[in-house]
C-alpha cells in the first residue's frame, strides 16, 4: 500500500485527478461521519483509502489465484478470513 496517504497527504509520486462519482446516500453519510470524527481527512481521502484497499484485495486474490492455479477454494478463503478476523467481502459493484 505504498500509495496510501502519509501525514495527511498523498505520496509525493501520486498526482491527483478530480472525478465525479455517484454513491448511495448511506455511503456518503458514512464518509461524512468519518470526516467529522477525524477518522478521515476528507471525503476524497476516505474514498481514496477505500479504492486503495480494494486494489490491494484484488492484487492479493490474483496472487492467490497464481499460487493455486485458479481461484482459491472458498473454504480456504473463509478460513483465512476467520483467522485474520477479516469481514466478508462486500458485494461486487
Amino acid at each position: 500500500m505504498g500509495e496510501r496517504q502519509t501525514n495527511g497527504r498523498y505520496a509525493p509520486h501520486m498526482r491527483t485527478e478530480r472525478v465525479t462519482v455517484s454513491l448511495p446516500a448511506e455511503l456518503v453519510d458514512e464518509a461524512r461521519n468519518a470526516v467529522r470524527r477525524g477518522a478521515a481527512r476528507s471525503i476524497s481521502a476516505y474514498v481514496a483509502d477505500a479504492v486503495s484497499a480494494r486494489q490491494l484485495r484484488d492484487r492479493s486474490l490474483a496472487t492467490l489465484a497464481d499460487l493455486y492455479g485458479g481461484p482459491p477454494p472458498p473454504a480456504e478463503l473463509a478460513e483465512a478470513r476467520r483467522t485474520l478476523r477479516l469481514v466478508p467481502p462486500a458485494a461486487a459493484v
